[in-house]
């Protein structure tokens, strides 16, 4: 029997293809916001061919897709670049319930579906209903609401298996029988959302970028399972790109880190400040003003800029590309670092200098350049803590050791603009701050930075 490729099926096809070849260009700064429209113009066909298929729904569906469009645009307006990774870590959350729903839905006895379809959906429950709560509370983290250490306490690892067992069981009694289907369903949801508070609460603001990632690839994954559930070809593709790309994100951000994902996960790192230079007073630290500032800067050959967190709270990226600007023109060699879990998301330092205008052939990473980091005149650290730690390197007893980090401390000089000494994420103090070779800059970053754009002005 022939069968007749219709429009439904068409719609389906350029919206797989948009997927993949909208990841592929996102892979690239240069042709990322392409990459971004075409992936969004496969989501339109993608919809277009559902609702082409089910217009008997059309009305509700448009109207909960305009609902979700205001929502959007209002995100999209009213959300400042700062707080990026919240937004990011609350998209994943939205993701993983809208699966949750999904796979809920096919549980219930009205569906009456196969085992097998019932099996993926209760797949979908849980890696959807980890992912939510997971992300909520990574937002949480992010946005300052709760606190952002990690919260570990006797025997939560146990209370963390007994409930994944207990998501297991109500799970598979929910696919089995046909008897008490609606509870052992509400069981397995209850289940899910607590283990995904469990998982992520344990789990400190240091590693928050590798966390949004590994989020964001469960929430690729449980959409995937949830259109292999009720048989979307898109869904499926679309999820599959989205799990994979995020896991091989995770990976590679855990290697940055030196540390492997499940001590990402169950180590508790960021519960308690070990390190053995915390507290140390005999260390004196040597400030330095901004006019000063400016002269160690005029005067360098070679600069390094180090962005991190500190450069998004102040809005400093506009400020700090018109200064990489002044130092080319004064004869500079200029490169910016970018370490790939500075920031609260993956990418998130990109995403500022994107947006500020920094040529990308300025990035680099640390190991491109912390081989040569003894000819360096200045390094300008702007807003990084942990990733320019050199106790990572020096002090096994740091929770930070072995980590790879930016050689800022083998610098001929580093200015380090930061609001006071308090720690970063990691929580533990940081030997760069009191380094011979090291002057602090102490204020609002954006400040900093134009009084010192000021004086090359002038």
């Amino acid at each position: 029997m022939t069968h007749v490729v219709n429009a439904p099926d068409i719609l389906l096809i350029i919206a797989c293809a948009a997927f993949i070849v909208g990841l592929k260009r996102m892979a690239r700064k240069d042709s990322a916001p392409r990459g971004n429209i075409i992936s969004a113009a496969g989501m339109v066909a993608a919809v277009a061919g559902v609702l082409w298929q089910h217009h008997t729904t059309m009305a509700l569906t448009l109207a909960l897709i305009a609902a979700g469009s205001v929502v959007g645009v209002m995100f999209a307006l009213r959300v400042r670049m700062t707080a990026m990774p919240e937004l990011i870590a609350l998209f994943n959350g939205l993701g993983g319930l809208a699966s949750l729903c999904v796979g809920f839905v096919a549980l219930l006895p009205e569906a009456a579906l196969s085992p097998i379809t019932r099996a993926l959906s209760a797949t979908s429950v849980i890696v959807g209903g980890v992912t939510f709560t997971g992300s909520i509370v990574a937002y949480a983290k992010l946005a300052g609401k709760i606190n952002t250490s990690a919260s570990v306490f006797p025997f939560q690892l146990t209370i963390s298996a007994a409930v994944l067992a207990l998501a297991l069981a109500s799970g598979a009694w929910a696919v089995v029988s046909d008897a008490d289907q609606q509870i052992a369903s509400v069981v397995l949801v209850v289940a899910s959302l607590v283990l995904g508070v469990l998982a992520v609460a344990r789990i400190g603001g240091g590693n928050m970028p590798v966390v949004v990632s590994l989020l964001n690839s469960l929430s690729g994954v449980a959409a995937a399972v949830a259109g292999t559930a009720i048989a979307s070809p898109a869904l499926m593709i679309a999820g599959t790109l989205v799990g994979a790309s995020g896991l091989m994100l995770t990976r590679v951000m855990c290697k940055s880190m030196n540390r492997s994902l499940s001590k990402v996960l169950f180590a508790g790192f960021g519960a308690v400040s070990a390190s053995g230079r915390e507290g140390d007073t005999s260390r004196t630290i040597s400030p330095i003003n901004a006019s000063d500032a400016f002269l160690l800067l005029e005067a360098a050959r070679s600069v390094i800029v180090v962005p991190g967190y500190g450069m998004a709270v102040a809005k400093a990226q506009h400020a700090v590309h018109e200064l990489s600007e002044l130092l080319q023109a004064n004869g500079t060699d200029v490169r910016f670092v970018i370490h790939p879990v500075a920031g609260r998301m993956p990418g998130h330092m990109n995403v500022l200098l994107a947006e500020a205008g920094v040529n990308y052939d300025l990035l680099s990473e640390p190991a491109d350049v912390n081989d040569s980091m003894g000819l360096v005149d200045v390094a300008l650290v702007i807003g990084a803590n942990d990733v320019v730690n050199p106790d990572a390197r020096n002090d096994p007893a740091s929770p930070l050791y072995g980590m790879p980090v930016v050689n800022v401390d083998l610098a001929k000089a580093a200015i380090v603009l930061k609001r006071s000494m308090a720690p970063g994420f990691a929580g533990v103090d940081n030997a760069l701050f009191t380094s011979p070779n090291t002057r602090m800059l102490f204020g609002d970053a954006k400040a900093s930075i134009v009084t010192i754009v000021e004086q090359f002005a002038s």
